[in-house]
């Protein structure tokens, strides 16, 4: 059976690597393409070779698709999954999948009863060298587990600016853009789930309208293990990496929080340095075959939406604690 995509948002992550990935799978066709602006749709659907550019979302649900990615701005997720999943439509969103926890609850809910499969694009814990470090977490390879920390500041490129850094109606700043996914990375690597969070945010002269461009965080999770992240829209330098510390060993990963699979991760522990192989296939690739396996009952997708709800309330208690000065409990409310 061939599983018929339509792309809700003509974006650049839709270009760059979804489509890509759709294709990459031999159960997997592109057949239609949404924007708000009908020439834009057009140009697209050509540019990409996809058969139908559409202007709104009626015309693409009914365009005889089987599954949507949405991609568009963070405010129109919640009625967009919604309307998916009541056309029945398996649903893979873009993360934060809504603006509130309490809506991403709703798009969770709605995909429930219509029986349809709901996905959070967190790509990150596709990436193998995310992979390498939870499989020698598991394997007890590092002892217990005690802290952990991720550096995900980076350089937001001026074509991916825009709403991000001025509207936040839209949903824009860097908690909801990276915290959430060091939120779902933190949680796949360590296999624990955070219960507090503590964050300061920053407006360093890139963001306007109130919004953030820089966040740094202090996690607490379930075991005990404590964390801190720094997540960022204006180091150009900076680089990212992941480092998780046990009783017995350390794991340092370097350049891998990024939507290509490339970096290194190192094992340190007294018998000294070991480079962790892992595979190096495309993160994209790897969610999709997931994806299109959950649709024919075949497990679940990398990310669920159970998944896009912690992150999302992860980040949502981030915003908290920044406004507040105080720590704030984590709450998925699942």
């Amino acid at each position: 059976m061939t599983i018929r995509w339509g792309l809700i948002g003509a974006s650049t992550i839709a270009k760059q690597y979804m489509i890509d990935a759709i294709r990459a799978q031999a159960d997997g066709e592109v057949v239609s393409v949404m924007s708000s602006s009908a020439d834009r749709a057009a140009s697209y659907a050509k540019e990409n070779h996809i058969t139908k550019g559409v202007d709104s979302l009626d015309a693409l649900l009914s365009s005889g698709v089987d599954a949507v990615y949405i991609s568009t701005t963070n405010e129109l997720h919640l009625e967009q999954a919604v309307a998916a999943a009541r056309a029945g439509k398996h649903v893979m969103c873009e993360k934060p999948l809504a603006l509130t926890s309490a809506d991403a609850r709703k798009i969770l809910t709605a995909c429930k009863e219509a029986g349809v499969v709901l996905g959070t694009n967190h790509h990150l814990r596709n990436a193998g060298a995310h992979r390498a470090m939870r499989e020698a977490i598991a394997a007890g390879r590092i002892g217990k587990p005690v802290a952990a920390r991720v550096f995900h500041s980076v350089y937001l490129p001026a074509h991916l600016q825009g709403w991000r850094i001025t509207k936040p109606e839209a949903g824009g700043g860097v908690v909801l853009d990276i915290t959430v996914h060091d939120a779902d990375t933190l949680r796949f690597v360590l296999g624990d789930d955070p219960t507090e969070i503590t964050a300061i945010t920053q407006s360093s002269g890139m963001a306007s309208g109130g919004l953030e461009d820089g966040a740094m965080c202090l996690w607490r999770f379930k075991s005990g293990v404590i964390a801190q992240s720094h997540e960022g829209f204006t180091t150009k330098f900076a680089g990212t990496g992941f480092e998780v510390h046990g009783t017995e060993g350390s794991l340092f990963a370097k350049d891998v929080m990024t939507q290509n699979p490339i970096g290194t991760v190192t094992l340190r522990t007294e018998k000294g340095d070991e480079e962790l192989n892992f595979d190096r296939e495309g993160l994209y690739v790897r969610s999709l075959r997931a994806f299109h396996a959950a649709i024919r009952g075949q497990g679940q997708p990398a990310a669920t939406g159970e998944d896009g709800v912690w992150s999302l309330a992860s980040a949502e208690a981030a915003l908290q604690s920044a406004k507040s000065g105080k720590a704030v409990a984590i709450n998925p409310g699942l």
